[in-house]
């Protein structure tokens, strides 16, 4: 392997489990949030440098992918990159393994550069020489089977729930890591199943006060979710299930 790596270790804490005592997606979304932070700001793109041009990235897709429980007091490396964007789609790829090397999970994502003050989509040329010196790295991790979850308007409506500031990040609208949370809170315990593969889209902007309604819909082994405003879409959740301790 060769290439521009950014890596990090973390300690997983009680808060980063479930009731089941597995990692919660909310968490791995969390770290991955922290890496492509701090790979962005040592890459000269980070949130700091862009907050000077009223520019920002927006999450758009994570697909994530288990291959080993993770337990109570595992240190976890994570390495992550971005790979060379394409149009106006920005990839960064993530490796999380634990400290005797095993793949606890891989990932990828999809952003968007944003002109914040019209939320509008931007180039990757608008980054100017950081975008032209940055070390590209096209090594994928995983293939991911389709980005596209598919919509449904035959679902059974599972919850509600109205965005509440304690959601809400510096781009004032609910993180992209509370949606994992949001969905899952969705199922009784008495439902819970070990989850294989998890892929999350964001369709718009939920802001304080925005009520969700969700929706939920059996696809084989899988569920697929909607996370709506009235009618409008916000953001999707698919989800396959594994055996207990994969």
């Amino acid at each position: 392997m060769s290439g521009y790596r950014h890596t990090r270790s973390f300690a997983l804490r009680y808060t980063d489990f479930d009731f089941r005592d597995e990692l919660k997606p909310s968490a791995v979304l969390s770290l991955a949030q922290e890496v492509a932070a701090s790979s962005a700001d040592e890459l000269g793109f980070g949130y700091e440098a862009l907050k000077k041009k009223n520019y920002g990235f927006i999450t758009v897709n994570t697909y994530c992918e288990f291959f080993a429980p993770a337990k109570l007091g595992d240190v976890l490396t994570v390495e992550t990159w971005p790979l060379p964007p394409r149009h106006v789609i920005f990839e960064r790829d993530y490796k999380i393994t634990n400290q005797i090397g095993e793949i606890v999970a891989l990932l990828a994502s999809r952003w968007c550069l944003i002109d914040l003050p019209r939320f509008s989509m931007l180039p990757p040329t608008a980054l100017g020489e950081v975008h032209e010196r940055c070390p590209y790295n096209p090594e994928k991790t995983i293939e991911v089977p389709d980005w596209r979850i598919p919509k449904f308007s035959d679902g059974a409506e599972c919850g509600r729930r109205i965005v509440r500031p304690s959601d809400c990040d510096h781009y004032l609208h609910a993180n992209n890591t509370k949606y994992a949370d949001f969905f899952l809170d969705c199922f009784p315990m008495s439902e819970s199943r070990p989850i294989k593969t998890f892929q999350i889209g964001y369709n718009r902007q939920a802001k304080e006060g925005t009520e969700l309604t969700f929706f939920r819909k059996e696809f084989g082994n899988g569920t697929v979710m909607e996370a709506r405003d009235g009618e409008t879409p916000v953001s999707q959740f698919r989800m396959t299930f594994g055996e207990d301790g994969v």
